[in-house]
């Protein structure tokens, strides 16, 4: 029987739903299924609550902390038609996967042109399916290239005018140094194979509409082939580290933050986790100084980068009772006070261009420009009701870094993911 990502999950869906009860009185309490955060989102339920004057309530309930744990629960509990689930923080990567059977509520349309004032283009397109809005843009993310500056200057590189993957690469090769990059077998590859692909001008998915018989995949081409070599170079040659198999985000920023760090490809996060380590007396105190941001590498020199693009989207529940009022909710939530208070604070970036003119996101993040312009260059990942089969396909076949290869991997990956999609292979 074929896997399909949705199928498995409604053949899963062994959790009863959670049924609004009929005879609650008083305003409706929404109940906002969030991912897990340092506090920032059920503040803000407060905070829309307030603003709501009796109208709705709105309660928080903590989504697992993995995103896959997300998708699966949340699949399960739509597939069974719940009628609790008013509101969901949504990765954008599986926004698709829940909209394309009936899932999420749809965006009506003063709604849509209401919360896509001012929106950065990679968070628009991450809540877009069949060229509708189906998702609220919400927080967004996005991958920065940090660097010592030190290392930079040695190799007679000006970063912010920007860099290409090679030159990077040759400089921490001249310098015995080591590029923080996420080589690990999980979803951090994914983000890195689809950034390079994109930056290079191809597609992982070249028809993210079609049925899973009919999808039309673009890793064996000139894109594919370029990004498998920049990564089968830093595999093979050391500059990622003998770590990095299974390097993420946090392991590639240690790396960075030792002796040998040079330059590291990592969301923003890293920027409050190394001035938290100075204060905390773990890391040198002249760290900070030597650390600067630009815009993602190129492939091509004189070619703009496609950054990797995260952050959450608010999806309403279909089956939920009180649409109209969580599409309200919603938008209370992506206020531009609400996005700056959320960056400012938790340190997850705005999808809101505004938010970034806000004194206190400007105090926390000094590079809040570069993150705003690497959004707007910024490219989801492959946006497809299949992203399960894609995103594992390419894990299995790209990894680990050292093995992969220009003139074999992109061919025997795409020659893969397409016979698991077909039902003729198994991941």
């Amino acid at each position: 029987m074929r896997r399909r990502a949705l199928t498995a999950a409604i053949g899963l869906a062994l959790l009863a739903p959670l049924a609004a009860c009929s005879g609650e009185s008083g305003p409706p309490t929404l109940t906002w299924y969030i991912n897990p955060d340092d506090g920032g989102q059920a503040e803000i339920a407060q905070r829309c609550t307030e603003a709501a004057d009796g109208a709705y309530r709105i309660a928080t309930e903590v989504l697992p902390r993995d995103a896959a744990s997300q998708r699966e629960q949340l699949a399960r509990r739509l597939a069974a038609k719940d009628s609790s689930i008013d509101i969901m923080s949504l990765d954008p990567p599986f926004i698709p996967e829940l909209a394309e059977p009936g899932f999420l509520a749809p965006v009506p349309d003063d709604v849509a042109q209401a919360v896509s004032a001012d929106v950065v283009q990679g968070a628009l397109d991450a809540s877009t399916w069949k060229d509708k809005l189906v998702a609220v843009p919400f927080w967004a993310n996005t991958q920065l290239l940090w660097y010592r500056k030190s290392v930079a200057e040695a190799a007679g590189l000006d970063p912010s005018e920007g860099v290409t993957w090679q030159q990077i690469i040759d400089a921490a090769k001249d310098q015995d140094k080591l590029l923080g990059v996420q080589g690990a077998k999980a979803e951090s590859l994914t983000v890195w194979v689809n950034a390079l692909v994109e930056s290079a001008g191809g597609h992982i998915v070249e028809n993210p509409e079609a049925s899973a018989d009919e999808v039309k995949l673009g890793l064996d081409s000139e894109a594919g082939k370029k990004a498998a070599d920049i990564i089968g170079q830093i595999g093979r040659d050391g500059t990622g580290g003998a770590g990095l198999p299974t390097a993420d985000e946090n392991a590639s920023m240690v790396t960075f933050q030792g002796d040998r760090g040079s330059f590291m490809v990592n969301w923003p996060f890293v920027w409050s986790a190394t001035n938290a380590g100075v204060e905390a007396g773990t890391l040198p105190k002249d760290l900070v100084d030597d650390i600067g941001w630009a815009i993602y590498p190129s492939v091509e020199e004189g070619e703009d980068a496609r950054p990797p693009y995260g952050g959450i989207s608010l999806g309403v529940g279909a089956f939920s009772n009180y649409v109209d009022q969580a599409y309200e909710a919603a938008q209370c939530i992506v206020g531009v006070d609400n996005q700056a208070f959320y960056m400012a604070t938790n340190g997850n970036p705005a999808s809101n261009t505004k938010a970034y003119d806000d004194p206190q996101v400007k105090e926390a993040f000094p590079m809040a420009d570069v993150i705003r312009q690497s959004l707007e260059q910024a490219a989801p990942r492959p946006q497809t009701p299949y992203y399960n089969e894609v995103s594992t396909g390419l894990q299995e076949t790209w990894h680990p870094p050292a093995s992969v290869n220009p003139d074999t991997t992109p061919k025997e990956s795409s020659e893969f993911i397409t016979a698991v999609l077909r039902g003729e292979a198994l991941l």
